[in-house]
């Protein structure tokens, strides 16, 4: 009987435990290589958020209608290259959020914290916050690149920026210091939500896969599964956020350096559900979840892989 198979199975190992320093290296990697094979559909997503902006729709021609075709549609225009627009920057800001965010999730575990009632939630969120706020600038930066493309199919405003350090510059010429933060006001909410629901459902799943005995307990399967279900909250609490931090990020500003569409998080919430509808705050969620579901699974895997070698390599050697 299954609860005969629950009273005898062995005691889980104890969960790894690594210097938090060790996990902002491992947890930064981790989300790099999972941007590589992600970055594309983060292309996509950009496009298709800022597709029919502050329109209402049917009023506007839809250059992205849906995941492959819009792929294809980038394709054709600006080349297998387009499809890795923003690269640099978006390898940058994984290294920089999610560094500080594993760091910080890491010494909450050591503190005990997630182990208490809605502590995982919190560590998660607190985490993100701080996360979002030091890869602010390679984030604007990373969304102003993945918005331009050809005139044919260009949508949102353009930047034209050359490169990673060409957009640095003129935004740091332009705006000052503080430009470089321009729309951390959205970046916020959206990634404290999105970690929120990313460290805590992994957490929790990982831990009812490993009840259940599907696979074995330090089986790569196990963070696999884990983070197939962890990518479904993710995309279901954070698009709407995710939508309206692309918005901030992208739009044109003034010679004071203030946004000329929006005033702020609250101000581009409205003003989108006002005029495009309450589901335009959902625009490119398949996508979205395409590349949230790989981004999520890959970079939790690739961090509880690599935690785990190096537990092994501290403890036993070669």
């Amino acid at each position: 009987p299954l609860a005969v198979r629950f009273r005898m199975a062995p005691p889980p190992p104890p969960p790894v435990s690594l210097p938090p320093l060790v996990d902002l290296v491992l947890g930064a990697s981790s989300c790099c290589l999972a941007c590589v094979f992600t970055n594309p559909l983060e292309v996509l997503k950009t496009r298709l958020q800022l597709q029919g902006e502050l329109r209402a729709r049917g009023s506007y021609t839809r250059h992205y209608r849906g995941v492959l075709q819009a792929a294809l549609a980038v394709g054709r225009a600006d080349g297998l290259r387009g499809l890795q627009k923003g690269l640099t920057a978006g390898l940058l800001y994984q290294g920089l959020m999610n560094g500080v965010r594993f760091f910080l999730y890491s010494h909450a575990e050591d503190a005990g914290l997630t182990l208490q009632p809605g502590g995982a939630v919190a560590a998660g969120a607190g985490a993100g916050a701080l996360g979002a706020i030091v890869g602010s600038p390679a984030y604007l930066v990373k969304t102003q690149l993945q918005a331009q493309a050809s005139a044919a199919i260009a949508v949102g405003h353009q930047h034209n920026h050359q490169s990673v350090s060409s957009a640095f510059e003129t935004i740091y010429r332009k705006q000052g210091l503080l430009g470089l933060w321009r729309g951390v006001n959205g970046a916020v909410p959206r990634v404290m939500v999105g970690s929120a629901a990313q460290l805590a459902t992994f957490a929790s799943a990982k831990e009812w896969v490993k009840k259940w005995e599907w696979f074995r307990d330090d089986s790569w399967l196990v963070a696999l599964a884990g983070g197939m279900i962890s990518s479904v909250a993710v995309a279901l609490a954070m698009t709407p956020f995710d939508v309206v931090s692309t918005r901030l990020y992208n739009q044109p500003v003034n010679e004071m350096g203030r946004g000329q569409l929006y005033r702020g998080f609250l101000d581009c919430f409205l003003k989108i559900s006002r005029k495009e509808g309450v589901l335009a705050l959902y625009k490119g969620i398949t996508v979205a979840y395409i590349r949230l579901g790989p981004h999520t699974i890959l970079s939790l895997l690739f961090w509880d892989e690599l935690r785990k070698l190096v537990h092994h390599y501290q403890h036993h050697g070669t």
